[in-house]
């Protein structure tokens, strides 16, 4: 059999020998040499077919098509009289990939960057995509400052044609930022420069934050950070001169040097306003945060820009441009701005779209809307509606859009995009006691029940003092003006003789139902107001003497009529991840004639959010009660005010705190104080998860009484504790669990240090 060779692996790739074939008609194909690849794949690429006529330029597009597939590693083509053999050589496929020595990364991540790269389990073996995915790994690693890191890949055959790579990763130590110089400042000095910067030496929390190790990224935001610095006093002529960036043989250490030129510091010799005045010169003037005199600030230029825009975008003018030009007088070391002002075309919205709410209703979310379709646009009323639309705590996230509308300059849309959060759980509370053991508490709760944001809640404790069972039920748009209705069934046991597992102590039992009404007053505001009717029956009224003479003026059983009265403040910037604003809240219970009890319990509550910076924020809250009786009567002894537990003092036994009778029970009190300070935090890792949060806490709190006897004093009966706390918006519902350790309790205390719940008890 003559065989003649049509082409070789040359052809085409750089080889400079010419040759020729004498042409030939195809009568049929066969294909050699093929495991893997299916006949008809190949057939699929190969340019030539039966009855063809076979010459030089289509032998080597052949090869160059089937070379281009990426399966073969050599292809041939012969003739054995008039049949053209097709001879292959396939590539290795990728039998497994395994990642040996990782730890700074999981492996599934990793794997998942290779197979960006091209390199996954059943691909074909290519070695320039080896090489690639090597480099992919690297670079994550020096991501996270380890720059000793060594990477070592070893293939292995295996039958049926296949391979098996294995990653051998060496980690090294992480890299740490040892020493950073600033060369050139003279108006201030280092330290103060340094504290701008988010890189910065080994320090005690530098193992949480990871700012010891030198990102590219993170020092060019330290730069811009340093340039405010110094244009916000005035330094307009700041350069950065340079960065260098080095680090020493080992891989361990990183030194960091930032050569700046300072310049002088310049002051405001005057502001002006030009353009289209659609707004009165001096409210404008009220908002430009600069005055001559001044030193300069970018950052109340940037503010100033910013109120102005704002102002006009509250009339319709969503694409307002303003412009501050600056003056600069180098030998006065002053600058005077020109804010020209360009109001554009005034905007009315066209359509609000509302997208991602798969089980809330349309109309929950647009009935928190202050901007309406068809209205001139409103930059307050839009920033309001994004507040409202998070506050009812539905979901996770919040983003509101105001495109142009395609073909006209007048008209805007709305696009809400939310992400919706599981709003129905099946919820439970426990805490442990060494004297008590487990307490559990469980809920089922919905607050927003068919997608119609009303809720519903039925709650059960089973604490071995407090034992309560409530159903609950709140419309939040009772009207269409936003007055909210609800009502409550309640059923509460407060036994005071299970404490410490000693009998004696008081035991009541409440029923009770309550109707309720929240009335707004402005975006913020509430009053609400509330009435019902309850029964108390006093199944022991314990050793104490005051509270046997009440069962001798009431009797066993009393009824009661409490009113209600609240003003309640919401100025949160979030429901969801609150980081600035305030809450307050001011309620006052009365018992009214009509009923046995005649009495009032007022309580204030404020929390107060402050951000120190982009991932911390600290949480004061405080609370503070006074109760009494009015008509000659004293406040019954099962009204009175209790401390302690994760609701108040963390640390502590619920209702622990405060007078005690002889043998160690809480009695409780006319007043009450507790506060908090909470310094909150991402976990580390996930600080773009809002759903986890951890907390460093001090608490501090107990109640004084009863019956007015002991006067409330600062420095005696306080309780303190400190503490972490991890808070949740778990996919079953919000979990908080805390660690807390008392700081002065005394004896007869009794101490709670672990306590967490699922849900808040309502």
């Amino acid at each position: 059999m003559k065989v003649k060779y049509l082409a070789a692996l040359a052809i085409s790739f750089c080889s400079s020998v010419s040759w020729a074939i004498e042409p030939f008609v195809v009568k049929d194909i066969r294909v050699e040499g093929i495991q893997r690849t299916e006949a008809g794949t190949v057939f699929s690429y190969l340019p030539i077919k039966v009855g063809d006529t076979l010459d030089d330029e289509k032998a080597a597009a052949a090869i160059k098509a089937l070379y281009a597939t990426g399966f073969f590693k050599d292809v041939r083509l012969e003739s054995d009289n008039g049949v053209l053999l097709v001879v292959l050589e396939e590539r290795p496929a990728i039998a497994q990939i395994n990642i040996i020595g990782a730890k700074e990364f999981e492996k599934s991540k990793l794997k998942d960057g290779l197979k960006q790269a091209g390199l996954t389990e059943s691909r074909i073996f290519d070695r320039s995509m080896l090489e690639r995915a090597e480099q992919e790994i690297k670079q994550q690693y020096l991501s996270r400052g380890r720059y000793a890191v060594k990477i070592t890949t070893t293939t292995t055959p295996l039958e049926r044609n296949r391979v098996a790579i294995d990653f051998n990763i060496d980690e090294g130590q992480v890299a740490k930022i040892r020493k950073i110089n600033i060369v050139g400042n003279n108006a201030f000095n280092e330290k103060e420069l340094l504290s701008q910067l988010t890189l910065r030496t080994p320090g005690l929390l530098t193992w949480f934050s990871k700012d010891d190790q030198y990102s590219k990224q993170k020092l060019g935001g330290d730069l811009e950070s340093l340039r405010s610095y110094y244009l916000n006093r005035g330094y307009l002529e700041l350069l950065i001169d340079s960065t260098q960036v080095s680090i020493t043989p080992d891989m361990q250490d990183i030194y960091i040097t930032i050569n700046i030129t300072e310049g002088a510091s310049h002051t405001v010799s005057e502001v002006k306003l030009a353009g289209e005045m659609l707004v009165p010169e001096e409210e404008i003037r009220k908002l430009i945060q600069l005055a001559p005199g001044q030193v300069f600030s970018r950052e109340k230029l940037t503010e100033s820009v910013k109120l102005i825009t704002d102002r006009l975008g509250n009339d319709g003018y969503a694409f307002a441009n303003v412009n501050a030009s600056p003056e600069v007088d180098k030998e006065k070391k002053q600058v005077g701005f020109t804010f020209f002002i360009d109001p554009g075309r005034r905007v009315y919205v066209r359509r609000i779209n509302v997208t991602g709410n798969d089980r809330t209703r349309d109309e929950v979310i647009r009935r928190e809307m202050r901007q309406f379709e068809g209205g001139w646009y409103s930059t307050a009323k839009i920033a309001q509606s994004k507040i409202r639309i998070d506050r009812l705590n539905f979901f996770t996230e919040v983003s509101l859009e105001t495109p142009a509308v395609p073909g006209v300059s007048d008209q805007v849309d709305i696009d809400i995009a939310v992400k919706e959060r599981p709003t129905g759980a099946v919820m439970f509370g426990a805490g442990y006691a060494q004297q008590q053991g487990l307490i559990l508490s469980a809920s089922v709760a919905q607050d927003n029940i068919f997608g119609s944001g009303k809720n519903v809640a039925l709650n059960v404790s089973t604490g071995q003092i407090n034992k309560v069972y409530s159903l609950s039920y709140t419309n939040p748009y009772f009207t269409k003006d936003g007055i909210s209705a609800g009502f409550d069934i309640y059923q509460r046991d407060l036994n005071m003789g299970a404490f410490n597992q000693l009998a004696g102590g008081f035991h009541t039992a409440t029923t009770g139902a309550g109707l309720r009404y929240g009335i707004p007053v402005n975006e913020n505001d509430t009053i609400g107001v509330g009435f019902g009717a309850e029964q108390t029956n006093i199944k022991n009224a314990g050793p104490v003497q005051r509270n046997k003479d009440f069962v001798t003026e009431f009797g066993q059983i009393t009824t009661n009529l409490p009113v209600t009265l609240s003003w309640s403040r919401d100025g949160r910037d979030s429901a969801i991840w609150t980081t600035s604003g305030t809450t307050h809240r001011v309620s006052l219970e009365a018992g009214v004639p009509g009923g046995d009890l005649q009495y009032y319990k007022a309580n204030y509550a404020l929390k107060w959010f402050l951000p120190i910076s982009k991932d911390f924020t600290v949480m004061l809250h405080g609370e503070l009660g006074k109760g009494d009786g009015y008509n000659g009567q004293n406040l019954a002894f099962f009204k009175n005010f209790f401390a302690g537990g994760n609701t108040s003092v963390r640390g502590y036994y619920i209702s622990a705190l405060g007078p005690r009778d002889e043998l160690g029970r809480p009695l409780g009190g006319t007043e009450r104080v507790v506060g908090s300070a909470e310094l909150m935090f991402p976990l580390p890792g996930m600080k773009n998860d809002r759903s986890v949060r951890l907390s460093l806490f001090l608490d501090g709190g107990t109640v004084f009484g009863p019956g007015g006897s002991a006067k409330f004093k600062i420095n005696e009966g306080m309780r303190y504790s400190t503490g972490l706390a991890v808070m949740w918006i778990s996919p079953m519902g919000p979990l908080k669990v805390s660690l807390a350790q008392p700081l002065n309790d005394q004896p007869g205390d009794r101490l709670q240090i672990f306590q967490f719940q699922f849900g808040q008890q309502f």
